[in-house]
């Protein structure tokens, strides 16, 4: 009798996708992004999760957002496709007690049909926030404040946030990146101060590109302690490439507070549409 064939590595493997949220500390990361030699948040998260299931072959996370350097997060959300014969069902407990303390995953939960934890999200929101001359600076917070000079008119820097809301191409507040489009649709910005005297931006967009968020914070610094003015800021936004006056304000203000998903049975819808390439709307000739 023949002998029975053995199954190859060709044959496909049933998987099951899981969703992860995640929190961490970014002082002492390189960033989201695993880069060769440095200390990630993926990196971290990849080697760890296929140790703790003793898998033969590393996993693959995608993320909502792909923090900078320096960059906390307290709302990051990310998705693995995992063997589906696989026990997950003590995943977050095993990583809980393998993570250093700066890094943690709050939850791991199945991910609904459709889920794509970059392209099913709705929005973002970050919060920036500052120390100026009319704070309480707590030493404790440190590494997560930025302190500025002067002093920042609030009323004045919200007023200015108006003209950035909606779709906008804003690559004079970013890096630019080959093939990667600079046009989102900015739906909040904000600053609030706390009763320690902390300023809080609250930045809310569907995406953001690399560095926008801290080039805002440059742009809204600078007009609110009353360095340039909103002319300066319309000059800005016509740039047609990075603006060399925008200020890319430092990574330790910075945390990814949420990330918002649609409902489950819009996921894949949601998915699709964030995939498109963004455009402007076409201006008239009687509009020119």
């Amino acid at each position: 009798m023949p002998a029975e064939p053995l199954p190859t590595s060709a044959e496909p493997v049933e998987a099951t996708r899981w969703r992860l949220d995640i929190a961490y500390d970014g002082t002492a990361f390189s960033g989201w992004a695993t880069q060769p030699g440095l200390r990630t948040v993926q990196g971290e998260l990849e080697r760890w999760t296929a140790q703790v299931l003793r898998l033969p072959e590393p996993v693959q996370l995608t993320v909502a957002g792909r923090t900078d350097a320096g960059v906390h997060a307290r709302g990051q959300v990310a998705h693995v496709d995992l063997p589906a014969a696989v026990d997950t069902s003590r995943l977050q407990r095993r990583l809980e007690r393998v993570l250093d303390e700066d890094l943690q995953v709050l939850r791991v939960s199945r991910a609904p049909e459709g889920f794509d934890a970059r392209f099913s999200a709705l929005w973002r929101r970050y919060v920036y926030r500052v120390w100026d001359e009319q704070s309480t600076r707590d030493p404790l917070l440190r590494g997560h404040i930025t302190r500025i000079r002067g002093v920042l008119d609030v009323a004045a820097t919200n007023h200015a946030a108006r003209m950035l809301l909606g779709l906008h191409d804003f690559a004079p507040f970013c890096k630019p990146r080959d093939g990667a489009t600079t046009i989102r649709t900015l739906t909040g910005l904000h600053a609030e101060r706390t009763a320690d005297g902390i300023v809080e931006f609250t930045v809310t967009a569907d995406a953001f590109c690399h560095s926008m968020v801290r080039s805002l914070m440059g742009a809204m610094t600078t007009v609110g302690t009353g360095r340039k003015d909103q002319a300066w800021l319309a000059e800005v936004m016509g740039s047609p490439k990075r603006h060399n006056g925008v200020l890319v304000m430092p990574a330790k203000g910075l945390c990814l507070e949420e990330v918002r998903y649609p409902a489950d049975d819009r996921l894949a819808e949601r998915a699709n549409l964030s995939r498109a390439v963004r455009t402007l709307p076409e201006t008239s000739e009687e509009a020119r």
